[in-house]
């Protein structure tokens, strides 16, 4: 593909440090999802917490071509079980010590809104924190990433994960959400954090409806001229619509997925990496 037509699809060119290295969003890239839960809403995508399933899932997503690995101890599912700091904690740091240990050049992300999880995630060698909160349930969060330096994915989201289906009300929905990410935005300006991607946070504090506005609106988000990172994997706004259950949500997914690259996404979390990539390199020979 040349240059001129890679342009076209993705025309604006986006780099973050891990490390003190620059790593390029040139090419939208592909973030495997791994759920240290036993409570997911996706049933296929819960992995045991000991070494041998985690390296097995870790390996397999490896070589299909993931980018990063996200790694969560806490469901964020709508109604999901409270679990304390101790045990989020217990379930997600072997876990990242293990396949650093065993694959240590893959990058993987921390999916957690606490600051305590956080760093324990990047001092066991995670290099980036993803937040489902942007910051607004732990206040200790935001700080403690403007120390480590590390890039911080931040998330749109009403309440908590128990009160989030409650928390659907919007003057304007693209707006509101786009108002939520301009002052978070000047939130971490403030406090020096450099490498911010945003998540619009589809399913969460949104209907069905709200979710697929915001989807045929993405690219609106572009104007705050950060990463996208879109996490659409397999969520009842396709399972629910289809009238099928998530274990049969993976057309859907591939299908909005192509949506959103066209829309302008750079990062799509998934549970199936193989499909994101080819997904990818499809709408990258839409431009020719």
């Amino acid at each position: 593909m040349n240059s001129s037509s890679e342009d076209k699809l993705f025309p604006q060119k986006y780099t973050f440090q891990i490390k003190g290295c620059l790593y390029s969003l040139n090419k939208p890239k592909v973030m495997g999802i791994l759920n240290l839960t036993p409570d997911s809403f996706f049933e296929g995508s819960r992995v045991p917490t000991d070494k041998k399933s985690v390296l097995e899932e870790a390996e397999k997503k490896i070589q299909e071509g993931a980018d990063f690995l996200d790694l969560g101890g806490y469901s964020t599912r709508p109604g999901a079980a409270d679990i304390s700091i101790e045990e989020e904690i217990a379930r997600v740091i072997p876990a990242i010590s293990e396949i650093k240990k065993n694959f240590p050049d893959t990058l993987l992300s921390v999916d957690t809104f606490r600051s305590q999880v956080a760093k324990a995630a990047i001092e066991a060698g995670a290099e980036v924190v993803n937040d489902i909160s942007a910051g607004s349930l732990d206040p200790e969060m935001l700080p403690l990433v403007a120390r480590l330096g590390v890039p911080y994915i931040a998330m749109h989201l009403k309440g908590t994960p128990q009160t989030m289906h409650q928390e659907t009300n919007y003057s304007d929905l693209i707006p509101d959400v786009l108002a939520y990410f301009s002052e978070k935005v000047k939130q971490f300006s403030k406090l020096g954090i450099k490498d911010v991607i945003i998540d619009p946070g589809f399913g969460f504090a949104k209907t069905r409806e709200q979710n697929f506005e915001l989807l045929r609106n993405l690219s609106s988000f572009k104007r705050l001229g950060l990463p996208i990172l879109v996490g659409v994997s397999r969520k009842s706004m396709i399972y629910k619509t289809l009238e099928i259950s998530a274990n049969e949500a993976l057309n859907g997914t591939t299908a909005l997925n192509m949506f959103a690259l066209l829309q302008g996404a750079d990062i799509l979390r998934v549970h199936d990496v193989k499909e994101a990539k080819e997904t990818i390199e499809l709408a990258a020979q839409l431009n020719p």
